[in-house]
């Protein structure tokens, strides 16, 4: 049966935020987490105003979103194993170097099978920053009722970072130079990394070799709705990538380029409002009905992109979009809480983020390559495609996102010990 909250209140933001030590994480994270949001618009940008192409920007674009979305859950195996300073170090420090390379390449003219390769070592290196959150309040909350408003928390965050990072870089793209917005993505990473990997006292312990051989640890991706939730994170990061291909190019075809950061600016503001919305709200209602919600309410929003045009009817409609995609993204992060065991959901996690990621990779492609043939219009049909195979995914495999079944643990033989089913 699908859990729904039966409290009609829960400890608020002020309170999760006087927590002894957030801050000391929580304000680093944040700056640490926007090159997931900054960098496929500021590669984008660049490597669009240095070749003349959105469909080359786009593949260049897609090699750094798959990469990411590649070596997402093993950066966020090897934190759990290694300790999160370990990993993180070495991480931003080969991020910034590779983001500056891949930088000098597209001002140099370089062609696009070395900007192909100078892609992959700059999205491999993404920092997995908001997993690593994510398990810093679990170590910090276990068993506190604080632990559902962090949650609430960490999706309202995650929101405001795909809101702040696509505008910051936008605007520096287009309003100081073509490169600004991918400098200020490496310096944020680099920083903030940093900051972020300094607070030690609130990372979680790391488990030794022996504690990880005697505990049962299963996969994230083996559990089947985690599957489902990557295949539906896909359409939103179809939406991400086409609005941000496409807002580019109406606002080129317009001769009004300032204008893009406008219009991306006002769909992320429903997206921030919304989402600050969801993370206050007790629902009752059942989170996979929320989900399917979310994504047919998103489909429909999506559906009238391609038909405006004029700025003031694309920022209405790309305002009700960004409203209807953080219920969409806060829920399938909700799920995973009841869908997998504590030991896997860092990876879960990543996971999840990795699909966003390759589905703006896939729909920036695309959606460049629809652009340079048929314009703007044609390139806001991405994101009605991508909402649309996810809705139709959700429905068809919605059995898949029921809670698992709690279990107890029962003695067999002499250390072993095998999970049973509690009804």
């Amino acid at each position: 049966m699908a859990s729904t909250v039966t409290s009609d209140k829960r400890p608020g933001y002020g309170q999760l935020l006087r927590t002894p030590g957030a801050l000391s994480f929580l304000l680093p994270g944040f700056a640490a987490r926007q090159p997931f949001a900054m960098l496929t618009i500021g590669i984008l940008l660049l490597v669009q105003h240095t070749t003349g192409s959105y469909g080359g920007a786009g593949a260049v674009a897609a090699f750094t979103g798959v990469s990411m979305a590649l070596f997402a859950p093993q950066s966020g195996k090897l934190a759990d194993r290694f300790g999160q300073r370990a990993v993180l170090v070495p991480g931003v420090l080969v991020h910034a170097a590779s983001v500056s390379v891949l930088t000098a390449l597209a001002l140099a003219g370089a062609p696009l099978w070395a900007l192909f390769i100078a892609a992959v070592p700059t999205g491999a290196s993404v920092p997995q920053v908001g997993p690593m959150v994510r398990a810093r309040w679990a170590h910090k909350l276990d068993g506190s009722p604080l632990m559902a408003t962090a949650a609430a928390f960490e999706s309202v965050t995650d929101e405001f970072t795909f809101v702040i990072g696509p505008v910051l870089a936008t605007a520096l793209c287009t309003g100081v130079h073509p490169a600004a917005g991918l400098i200020a993505e490496a310096s944020l990473t680099l920083i903030g990394g940093l900051l972020f990997a300094a607070r030690r006292t609130t990372q979680p312990p790391v488990r030794s070799a022996a504690e990880l051989e005697q505990s049962e640890h299963t996969s994230a991706l083996s559990i089947p709705g985690v599957r489902v939730l990557a295949m539906a994170f896909l359409g939103i990061g179809a939406v991400f990538g086409g609005m941000q291909v496409s807002l580019t190019a109406f606002a080129e075809e317009i001769g009004n380029p300032g204008i893009n950061g406008v219009l991306y600016g006002v769909f992320a503001a429903g997206n921030m409002l919304a989402g600050i919305a969801c993370g206050a709200i007790a629902w009752k209602s059942a989170p996979r009905t929320r989900l399917i919600a979310g994504y047919a309410a998103l489909t429909l929003a999506a559906s009238g992109l391609w038909a405006a045009h004029s700025a003031l009817l694309l920022g209405g409609l790309g305002l009700i979009v960004g409203l209807c995609i953080a219920p969409a993204l806060i829920t399938g992060y909700t799920l995973v809480e009841s869908l997998v065991p504590s030991t896997s959901r860092t990876e879960a996690f990543t996971w999840l983020t990795g699909a966003v990621a390759l589905g703006q990779a896939a729909a920036v492609t695309v959606a460049g390559r629809l652009t340079d043939a048929h314009g703007s219009t044609a390139g806001f049909l991405v994101p009605l495609g991508g909402t649309a195979l996810a809705l139709v995914t959700l429905l068809a495999l919605r059995s898949r996102l029921s809670p698992r079944p709690a279990a107890r643990t029962v003695a067999r033989g002499v250390g072993h010990r095998v999970p049973v089913t509690v009804d």
